[in-house]
C-alpha cells in the first residue's frame, strides 16, 4: 500500500525532500505499520508475518551475544540513504549508541545510514523483491558496511546472505547459507549466527 506524497523524479530537489521528510515525521501510521520514502513517495509497509518476528529476534539474541559495549542494536529505527534521499525502516540496524542518543529529544531526523555498522531486511511476501534489489543497492550507496538479508522466499528455499565491503555502489563479497547453517558476521561485530534457530 502506498500513498504518493510527490511525483517521482529523476533528481529530486531539496524542497521535495525536505516536504516528504516532514510528511513522514507528521504521518499517523496505524498500529504495528511502519513508513518508509522511496522514489519520492511515502510507502506503508504492513505488519510482518510472526515467522518474520522471530528470525527478528533470534537474530538479537546472537547479534548480542558477542556485542561491543559501544554498540546497540535498534528495531522501527528509520535511516536516510542520503545519495539517494531514500528513507527505510529496516528490521534491525547496529549502530554506535552514542551517535543514535547525540539528538535533540524532540527530533524526529532519521540516522544517516553511513552511520549504522548493520542492517538487516527480512523479506516477506509482498516486498521479497525490493530487499533483494533495491535495498540492497541502496544500502551499498549508503554505504552501510554489511547487510544482512534473510530471505524466507528465495527460490532455492530459505537463505541468509550477508553483503560486505561496499565501494562505488555495490558489494564487493557476499555470503550466502541455506537455513540450518551457520554464519558471522564481521568484524568489528563478529556474532556467530546459526539459521538452524530460524522458525519458518
Amino acid at each position: 500500500m502506498t500513498a504518493e506524497m510527490v511525483g517521482h523524479d529523476t533528481a529530486p530537489d531539496r524542497r521535495s525532500w525536505d516536504y516528504l521528510l516532514q510528511a513522514w515525521r507528521e504521518l499517523d501510521v496505524p498500529e504495528g505499520w511502519h513508513a518508509e520514502i522511496d522514489e519520492g513517495q511515502i510507502v506503508l509497509v504492513p505488519p510482518p508475518h510472526r515467522h518474520h518476528n522471530g528470525i527478528a529476534a533470534a537474530l538479537h539474541r546472537a547479534l548480542y551475544r558477542g556485542l561491543p559495549e559501544e554498540l546497540e542494536v535498534y528495531q522501527t529505527l528509520g535511516i536516510h540513504i542520503a545519495p539517494l534521499d531514500k528513507l527505510y525502516v529496516p528490521d534491525l540496524v547496529v549502530a554506535s549508541r552514542e551517535v543514535v542518543d547525540d539528538v535533540d529529544p524532540d527530533s524526529t531526523v532519521p540516522l544517516d545510514a553511513a552511520e549504522a555498522q548493520l542492517v538487516v531486511e527480512i523479506t516477506s511476501q509482498s516486498n521479497a523483491k525490493d530487499d533483494r534489489v533495491k535495498k540492497l543497492w541502496a544500502y551499498a550507496h549508503a554505504p552501510v558496511p554489511v547487510y544482512l538479508l534473510v530471505d524466507r522466499f528465495d527460490e532455492h528455499g530459505p537463505t541468509a546472505t550477508l553483503f560486505s565491503e561496499p565501494q562505488n555502489g555495490a558489494y564487493k563479497h557476499a555470503e550466502r547459507v541455506p537455513f540450518g547453517e551457520r554464519f558471522v558476521i564481521p568484524e568489528p561485530l563478529g556474532a556467530a549466527v546459526d539459521t538452524a534457530a530460524f522458525p519458518g
